[in-house]
């Protein structure tokens, strides 16, 4: 039996197709999830439910919660943690702080602390190309200085990598950063692009295309992050150092052309209703993944047309639409 891998956030997005890849490669796999309602649980339930069909069970836990968390992790006795719990959207931090301070900041801490006085010593854990914020490059690389943070989402982000270099250095963890870049794809959240713009064409309502179309997003399939995270989840305790790493596409695409690539997939071309853009946005991102390239072998091969067909797919079977 090969190792054992503790999946925080399991029912969400990532989570779910991280918990049943390390599943499928061999690994002995246990999930935890808060449920939160953010968005529909019974999204959540419907992931927790088809991770268990791949032989891994979904817990119900708070990361906030920390004598639980502890306890938890000491029954479980992981070899590695792929921490991957968190409050997600930029959007959202503006209308409920706190929740990304508990959940992001304190859950965090309380991951740290458990490994620290426990046996696990290997932590794998998401950050966001959030963390990129006000800098202006024409591709973000790991090792440039991160400019002034444009939510609280990405202040926790952050926040969560200096978290984890602190404890590696001080208590001598082996900890791997991941940076991802504008995730989509089946099971995927709805407060993304993909659904939201899918969901809109289905339902006969106009787009809203913030910043006239013109920004550009490294967009980047599930299924090409979750082969870096577990590829990072088999190498973590061969770095010494902590270590950070973009996952991307290297291959930025421009809202309007997201837009049509979504329109073709679904066969409906929608009503685009353009608006200012939203605070916490910024206009580009693309993904310098040269290091995870050299480090790991990561290589991103999912085209953004195949992507979103595939997601088109699951939306509209998920739903019956």
């Amino acid at each position: 039996m090969g190792k054992k891998v503790l999946v925080t956030g399991a029912a969400g997005f990532i989570g779910m197709h991280t918990a049943i890849a390390l599943a499928q490669k061999g690994y002995t796999v246990v999930g935890c999830d808060n449920f939160n309602n953010y968005y529909d649980v019974s999204l959540k339930s419907a992931r927790a439910d088809h991770v268990s069909s791949y032989g891994a069970e979904v817990y119900e836990l708070d990361l906030v919660d920390s004598s639980e968390i502890r306890e938890f992790i000491h029954e479980v006795q992981p070899d590695i943690i792929c921490h991957l719990a968190a409050q997600a959207g930029v959007r959202h931090s503006f209308i409920d702080p706190q929740s990304y301070i508990d959940s992001n900041i304190t859950g965090t801490l309380n991951v740290l602390e458990a490994m620290r006085y426990g046996s696990c010593k290997n932590l794998v854990f998401a950050s966001s190309s959030s963390v990129y914020g006000g800098v202006t490059a024409s591709q973000f690389r790991e090792d440039m200085p991160l400019g002034t943070p444009v939510s609280l989402y990405a202040a926790t982000k952050i926040h969560n990598e200096h978290q984890a270099a602190l404890y590696s250095r001080l208590f001598h963890l082996h900890t791997v950063g991941l940076r991802f870049f504008t995730v989509y794809g089946p099971w995927g959240r709805p407060d993304m692009a993909a659904w939201l713009f899918t969901d809109a064409l289905l339902e006969g309502k106009p787009l809203k295309v913030f910043g006239n179309g013109d920004m550009g997003r490294d967009m980047t399939y599930v299924d090409d992050i979750v082969s870096g995270i577990c590829s990072a989840v088999h190498s973590v305790d061969s770095f010494s150092d902590p270590m950070v790493f973009n996952l991307g596409n290297d291959s930025p695409v421009p809202l309007r052309d997201l837009i049509s690539t979504i329109e073709c997939a679904v066969g409906i071309t929608g009503i685009k209703k353009y608006e200012d853009m939203q605070p916490g946005d910024f206009r580009y991102t693309h993904a310098d993944i040269s290091l995870a390239r050299e480090k790991f072998g990561y290589s991103p091969s999912v085209p953004v047309a195949e992507g979103i067909r595939r997601f088109v797919s699951w939306y509209r079977d998920f739903y019956q639409k």
